[in-house]
């Protein structure tokens, strides 16, 4: 049996130029798709809060109907007690049982739902101090406009308009065409 020789010359495999050459374009891609994957995370992370604070405006409102009670949402710091007013801030808020209808998460009253500081530095304001729905689900005197916020600012803030009937819709940009979200009488929202 005849052993074949295996020559030097014939093993292959990348020269350190083009392994330096393959990193270097790796690396200019990386830097060209890392700005706007950063836009990506921040627009869902937007995205994200927004749908939760619908839900939670969602459940306080079915939550009403269903018990034949005043329900509120409102900003809280604790995860047990309204802030008052609805500041620009990265607190949470909760949902809670109103049976005295005090806008105040009393110790008797049942918290339905926590939600804890907002991820990222971003901010949610309201314009009024809290959202309190009746038994019929609507939302009077308490209407209002939610907007969210990041270091973005105006131009990519989302908003939510809780409407007399209690319910919450997208805002969007209207006629102006402005890129800036408006509030539910039509002017355009600001972020603090």
């Amino acid at each position: 049996m005849k052993m074949k020789k295996i020559s030097q010359n014939t093993c292959k495999g990348f020269t350190l130029i083009e392994l330096m050459i393959t990193i270097v374009i790796a690396g200019i891609l990386l830097a060209m798709g890392i700005p706007s994957f950063n836009q990506m995370i921040k627009n869902n992370q937007l995205t994200t809060q927004v749908n939760l604070l619908v839900t939670s405006l969602n459940l306080a409102r079915n939550e009403a109907i269903k018990r034949s009670v005043n329900i509120t949402i409102c900003q809280s710091s604790t995860g047990n007690s309204c802030v008052g007013n609805w500041p620009a801030s990265n607190n949470g808020w909760i949902v809670f049982v109103d049976t005295d209808n005090d806008g105040i998460a009393d110790v008797s009253e049942e918290i339905l739902r926590v939600h804890g500081k907002l991820d990222g530095g971003n901010t949610l304001k309201y314009s009024r101090n809290r959202v309190s729905y009746s038994s019929q689900g609507y939302a009077t005197g308490f209407n209002g406009t939610f907007v969210l916020c990041d270091s973005r600012g105006n131009s990519n803030a989302k908003a939510e308009v809780v409407s007399n009937t209690g319910r919450a819709r997208k805002s969007i940009d209207g006629a102006d065409a402005d890129t800036i979200v408006e509030d539910g009488s039509g002017n355009n929202i600001t972020c603090p």
